[in-house]
């Protein structure tokens, strides 16, 4: 069983920073694209940023130059550093991992953390 835990949502004022983490805990061998998600209340979810084992990356033009996404593999853990950030970042943002274990592989969401972006 794999379980992804997400941390760092808050409350910020327009033009804030936040710092978010997700941790992925399990018997994994190893994880391909790791990404982050976002679903604004009465939106569809969309994606946000995608990273691969290789460092490949994948911005939504929405967060061009103001988000980036990095990765740990020896820690399991996908960051997003959100910059410059405006009210229409606000939403739950979910990360997802690709991930390969010894019964097979398995496309795992994390719960959710909510960010708001208001003064």
């Amino acid at each position: 069983q794999v379980q992804l835990v997400e941390s760092g949502g808050g409350l910020v004022q327009p033009g804030g920073s936040l710092r978010l983490s997700c941790t992925a805990s399990g018997s994994i061998v190893v994880i391909n694209d790791m990404a982050w998600s976002r679903q604004a209340p009465g939106k569809e979810r969309e994606s946000v940023a995608t990273i691969s084992y290789g460092g490949r990356i994948n911005y939504a033009d929405s967060v061009k130059g103001r988000f980036t996404i990095s990765r740990d593999n020896a820690k399991k853990t996908v960051y997003l550093q959100m910059d410059s950030l405006k009210p229409e970042d606000t939403a739950v943002y979910y990360c997802r991992m690709d991930v390969y274990m010894n019964t097979g592989r398995r496309d795992q969401w994390g719960r959710g953390t909510q960010v708001t972006v208001s003064s």
